[in-house]
């Protein structure tokens, strides 16, 4: 063979390598977006022109006699065998008004929301049981946004060390050398609000409990940025989103699954579920119907109000006077429990307004279930001890099998009530 065919068939090997190469990567490893959401503003999800394939999709159709430790949910035993397999997962969802309508809230055990700066809110979300339901699109939760470090508070409850996911974080910010790089100057982030240094305080960090899944010592094939998700035009800050099977891989990796390998402990040995005895009752004549509040007076973009379904016996959400969709199921937000949690806030304690709010100690609030108010209490004696609700009479509350959804507020916050 001369040297041009040896030359020419060297070409279509390379070619057809790369070819083959392409089509297992995009088809196989890559997974594809499903949805994005129509850039007129309607919260419409808008499909596109190819029929998504539901990848990951789980279905455990046996009996449902296995209760969720989290929320009192019941599932199969088959998804009881998995999630004994591992510890709660928590994912940083942000909610900014261009971040909506986020992935994967809905399937969350618990939710949680306060504000993270400026009056804008920001959710923890806590998986356990539910997200094995799955998702149409791999990377099934997000935008994945910033730590603070009163979450960090409300995540010590769910493990020794819990498997908390992040995009970086309040930090010790401080004046840099323009030529080296280095820290010059002293920290102008308070103290207080160092989540980042705190998360390496708590151990999370350690060989051996490395529970922070930051997204910056993560693979791809974990978290991944998808501009288009939501919108064309979406700003970085909000196109991060995860793959929880991966995080919880990672975890594994790490020597943390439903055991903290290194001490050989399980990571719920101190854990104390909640109550879940009441019935799941719908009540007709439910009074209130609808409950609304802003977080910060005059931030109407994070104005939240919840409505009563009684055919279902669930609380709606809405935010920002729209439906809160959920991307991944297409629908509105939908809870069985409602807390507000009224805690002492430190608005903008540093130049970088960072604030705080005091979710360890004692205070009220209120719940909602079954159409019903109850006036409850909440406290929560260390950072890693589990928050408690009691009601007027000093008993703890018993929650509705099903998800919760806590708001935290600032006390004297004013909550809006229609019949």
């Amino acid at each position: 063979m001369n040297s041009k065919a040896l030359q020419t068939s060297s070409y279509i090997i390379i070619y057809l390598i790369f070819s083959i190469g392409s089509y297992y990567l995009f088809g196989t490893i890559l997974p594809s977006r499903s949805s994005i959401i129509s850039p007129n503003g309607n919260n419409k999800v808008a499909t596109t022109t190819q029929t998504p394939k539901k990848v990951g999709i789980i279905d455990f159709a046996g009996p449902k006699t296995e209760i969720c430790p989290l929320n009192g949910s019941l599932h199969t035993k088959e998804e009881k065998n998995i999630w004994e397999t591992r510890r709660p997962l928590i994912v940083m969802i942000e909610n900014h008004s261009d971040a909506r309508p986020q992935s994967g809230l809905q399937n969350a055990d618990i939710v949680y929301e306060a504000v993270a700066e400026g009056g804008i809110t920001r959710f923890m979300a806590v998986y356990y049981c539910d997200v094995l339901k799955g998702s149409p699109n791999k990377y099934d939760v997000g935008p994945v946004r910033s730590a603070r470090t009163y979450f960090l508070d409300l995540a010590s409850e769910y493990a020794d060390y819990p498997l908390y996911t992040h995009v970086g974080g309040a930090n010790c910010s401080a004046v840099k050398d323009p030529v080296t790089g280095r820290q010059i100057g002293a920290c102008t982030t308070n103290k207080k609000a160092l989540a980042i240094e705190q998360i390496s305080d708590y151990g999370w960090n350690n060989q051996g409990t490395w529970g922070d899944l930051s997204q910056f010592s993560l693979p791809y094939k974990v978290c991944r940025r998808e501009p288009e998700r939501i919108a064309p035009d979406s700003a970085m800050e909000h196109t991060m989103y995860c793959n929880t099977t991966e995080l919880w891989n990672t975890a594994a990796s790490r020597g943390l699954t439903n055991m903290t390998e290194i001490k050989k402990t399980a990571w719920n040995k101190n854990f104390s579920s909640w109550l879940f005895k009441s019935t799941d009752a719908a009540n007709t004549a439910a009074t209130p119907k609808k409950i609304s509040f802003d977080f910060w007076a005059g931030y109407k973009d994070y104005s939240v109000s919840w409505e009563y379904d009684a055919t279902k016996n669930e609380y709606l959400r809405s935010n920002g006077g729209k439906v809160h969709i959920d991307l991944n199921t297409g629908e509105q937000l939908h809870f069985k429990n409602l807390v507000i949690q009224f805690t002492k806030e430190s608005r903008s304690i540093d130049e970088h307004l960072h604030n705080l709010y005091e979710v360890i100690g004692t205070g009220k609030g209120v719940l909602f279930q079954n159409g019903k108010k109850i006036e409850i209490t909440w406290s929560k004696t260390t950072r890693t001890a589990r928050t408690v609700f009691k009601d007027a009479s000093g008993k703890e509350v018993n929650f509705v099998p099903g998800q919760i959804f806590v708001e935290i507020l600032p006390i004297g916050s004013s909550i809006n009530y229609e019949d």
